[in-house]
């Protein structure tokens, strides 16, 4: 620890940076780190001691070029502050900070650098809009369901009584049409409202579903694509609806096989099951004890981001085959069960996670 920071030789300010949960470090004016505090330990990943007389840029690399900054500011002796700046610490993780940096001394310069964690506010931020998405989504399809479906009773049921007074077979064969057309829309109508029976929960363990959902790939896939599992065999069961979160998480390993495929010649197609628990995790505004994280991993090409902030939505797909339903049914089972989908995208690796807390609720 440098004898020149005022900020930690005074009396009792090295006790006080020690308690913060903001990351604070101290830099030599050639950005070696001179002191970690818990919070940047614990953040980097690494000891205080171990990080003496490091280059800052040994522990950290930032996309947009903040050292050449933080070079300036220790020259120039200014204060400098961003916000949601992208890191890649040591060891990998990608970190989105806001950070600010004072110089602390002129003789030589030394930097005082708060670094705040912005990924947690973002998540939760990105989370509860994809909850008002799903539920204006839901009064959308309601409002258009009815309006629907009201006209097409009436035209089914017109063409009903056309066909009992139509003697000529070929005239009958178009009121056949319209009544097949009308059960048709319904259908879709009906699918597009998602699943409209109550829950019939049980005890359930995840993995029994998850192997589940692995064994129909597998068939459907003809054993043309690998399947990958990694699971965390800790997780306790909860209360859920074994049938329909089958039919989720099959929704989104068909989509991921189907992607998969399309990326075969770059390697063989690949799907990854993955479970982990979560403690003390917040989906929307509440926050939860135990939740458990599934992340269904494929190998394909990725979704434009032009179309990933919207597939949940009903009728939006990526392939001019599929219909657009299946996520928008996964999201509507699993918020059911208080939980959460999301994605994460980028060419060779898709990414949908799955929440579900592990609690019971009435």
């Amino acid at each position: 620890m440098s004898p020149h920071s005022p900020v930690l030789t005074h009396h009792g300010y090295k006790g006080i940076l020690d308690g913060l949960t903001t990351a604070v470090l101290v830099l030599g004016e050639d950005l070696s780190i001179r002191y970690l505090n818990p919070a940047a330990e614990s953040l980097f990943k690494i000891s205080s001691a171990r990080s003496q007389g490091l280059l800052l840029n040994d522990v950290l690399i930032d996309s947009e070029g903040a050292l050449k900054t933080l070079h300036e500011a220790a020259r120039d002796g200014r204060t400098y502050t961003r916000r949601e700046a992208e890191f890649f610490v040591l060891f990998g993780s990608r970190l989105v900070v806001d950070y600010s940096v004072t110089p602390l001394s002129t003789n030589p310069t030394e930097l005082l650098m708060e670094i705040q964690p912005r990924e947690r506010l973002m998540r939760i931020t990105r989370e509860e809009d994809i909850i008002s998405q799903q539920e204006a989504s839901r009064i959308l399809v309601r409002g258009m369901a009815h309006e629907i479906k009201n006209p097409l009773g009436g035209i089914r049921g017109a063409a009903q009584l056309l066909d009992r007074e139509l003697a000529d077979e070929g005239q009958r064969e178009y009121t056949k049409v319209i009544i097949n057309e009308a059960d048709r829309l319904r259908s879709l109508v009906d699918r597009m409202l998602g699943p409209n029976k109550a829950l019939s929960k049980a005890p359930t363990n995840i993995h029994e579903v998850l192997e589940r959902v692995r064994t129909l790939i597998d068939a459907e896939s003809k054993g043309r694509i690998q399947l990958k599992r990694d699971y965390d065999p800790s997780l306790p069961e909860f209360s859920g609806d074994k049938e329909q979160l089958i039919q989720a998480f099959l929704n989104i390993a068909r989509n991921a096989m189907e992607a998969a495929f399309e990326n075969e010649t770059t390697g063989p197609a690949t799907i990854c099951f993955r479970t982990r628990a979560l403690r003390q995790f917040t989906i929307g505004h509440r926050r939860h004890r135990l939740v458990c994280r599934v992340d269904i991993i494929d190998n394909g090409p990725g979704i434009p981001a032009d179309l990933l902030q919207n597939i949940f939505y009903p009728m939006i797909s990526g392939r001019a085959s599929g219909t657009g339903l299946g996520l928008s049914i996964t999201q509507s089972i699993i918020g059911q069960h208080h939980g959460l989908v999301e994605c994460e995208s980028e060419p060779g690796r898709t990414d949908f996670i799955i929440f579900l807390p592990l609690e019971d609720y009435q």
